[in-house]
């Protein structure tokens, strides 16, 4: 069974920390069994925002852990605890694969985690971190930066997309578009931190796009146009394109095509379907086509993806 520990300290960021205790903590053997063993590891009572947090296990713990999750860092003009930054470097150097959720990353960064590495934090931080670690590559672009055992997070919802990577790496995305389900969330976005979100979930109520979304989605193999998803949101071309562009920042034809590659990623997963399969299943019409589309959205060929994630291999010291 694979361990999570959450460091926590006081001054910490209660969002970010809530997350991270909602994915990992919460049993969801019902989806996949077994599931993570998971532990708070702090010293002594901990104060995060107006809770009260009592620790499972001192920080020395979380060298034992096979991921090390830590939290936001509330006042960023201060250094973080020295125990806690010892406790974090520790547990790297023991094998443990790291990550930190927004500010949390001035902590891998203290410990020299994220030196020569390409690293992110919450936008509004961005510029501070480069400024008191010159040795790390700041992107402010990202919602989030895996370097194999140390990964950093862009700020508050972004730290649920890496949590998502995380289950992904680790059960498949499968798995993680299920645990994305269950906590109404999208369970992969595009781009930066001003990006769109790749399967938008509408709210509540008369929003003109709540039907078609689940209709193109059961339609992903056949040839869509814009007109075709007009045509079914009983508005014109150029109306959808505005309301597309309110709900999901993007186009029809880009949300479109994400779909696609996401529900190729899938069936790569989960099917032995060859890739012309594939390819015809989600609407790309040729291998050819979709090796090409998948790896200039992906970063890997369709093999590549297939062979990674059926043995999910875990990344090895000095990764």
């Amino acid at each position: 069974m694979p361990t999570v520990a959450l460091a926590i300290t006081d001054g910490m960021l209660h969002f970010e920390l809530s997350l991270a205790i909602e994915v990992f903590g919460a049993d969801l053997t019902h989806i996949v069994d077994p599931w993570y063993h998971f532990s708070l590891c702090g010293p002594d009572a901990v104060r995060v925002d107006r809770f009260t947090l009592e620790p499972d296990h001192g920080l020395d713990h979380l060298a034992r852990a096979d991921t090390v999750i830590v939290p936001g860092w509330a006042d960023t003009d201060q250094d973080p605890p020295a125990e806690l930054v010892d406790a974090v470097r520790a547990a790297h150097d023991a094998g443990a694969r790291v990550a930190s959720l927004c500010t949390g990353a001035f902590v891998l960064a203290a410990a020299g985690l994220l030196d020569g590495r390409r690293a992110t934090t919450h936008w509004a931080h961005t510029r501070e971190l480069a400024r008191r670690h010159p040795e790390v590559t700041v992107d402010p672009d990202v919602l989030y930066v895996d370097n194999g055992r140390v990964l950093t997070s862009a700020g508050k919802a972004a730290a649920m997309d890496l949590c998502l990577h995380l289950v992904r790496l680790d059960h498949g995305s499968s798995i993680a578009n299920k645990i994305a389900r269950r906590l109404v969330v999208p369970p992969h976005r595009d781009g930066g931190q001003a990006q769109f979100i790749a399967t938008p979930v509408p709210e509540p109520g008369n929003r003109p796009l709540a039907d078609l979304f689940p209709w193109v989605l059961g339609r992903l193999g056949e040839p869509l146009t814009v007109e075709d998803l007009a045509r079914q949101a009983r508005m014109s071309s150029r109306h959808l394109g505005r309301h597309f562009r309110q709900v999901t920042g993007t186009t029809p034809l880009q949300w479109l095509h994400i779909q696609r590659i996401r529900h190729a990623q899938e069936l790569l997963e989960t099917t032995d379907d060859t890739v012309d399969t594939i390819a015809t299943a989600t609407g790309m019409g040729t291998a050819t086509t979709l090796r090409r589309h998948f790896a200039r959205t992906v970063g890997v060929a369709p093999d590549t993806y297939r062979r990674t994630f059926r043995s999910r291999p875990r990344p090895g010291p000095g990764t």
